[in-house]
């Protein structure tokens, strides 16, 4: 007997674009080079394996899922925008939707682009009006896909 949740009710997991992606190049990864601890590295290679691992998610019952975006894969350098990879969370985003799993969206996940962090991260104010920035320019491209 398959059990249906309530239509209100979402199970599913949560992932961290840093934990699960691979590939990153944030603050975060910085201070694995600086330390020695290189170990994020691919990861698990959710990147590129989304697909598979949703459809897993899916035969596990998952009807949500909460990811993350990487901020420093959208705006590597302040003010470029790297469309490749705002169309790579789009897909994220409908593969998602294929699969009848709702996606909840995480714009930051503690790690920051190279060039926030190297003005001061949060402690600088104008992080504020950069991550305002990115917000808007995440809203406005997932709109048709969200």
């Amino acid at each position: 007997m398959k059990y249906e949740f309530p239509k209100n009710f979402f199970w599913g997991a949560a992932a961290s674009a840093y934990q699960v992606e691979g590939g990153n190049h944030n603050d975060w990864t910085e201070w694995e080079k600086a330390t020695g601890h290189e170990e994020s590295g691919r990861a698990c290679d959710h990147y590129n394996r989304f697909r598979e691992d949703f459809d897993i998610a899916k035969s596990l019952g998952h009807n949500a899922h909460r990811f993350s975006i990487e901020w420093s894969r959208i705006e590597p350098e302040e003010g470029k925008w790297d469309e490749k990879e705002i169309r790579h969370y789009q897909e994220v985003i409908d593969a998602l939707r294929e699969r009848g799993i709702e996606p909840f969206v995480t714009l930051w996940h503690w790690t920051l682009p190279i060039w926030v962090a190297k003005q001061g991260g949060w402690e600088n104010k104008k992080t504020i009006d950069d991550f305002a920035r990115y917000v808007d320019k995440i809203v406005r491209s997932v709109k048709g896909h969200y």
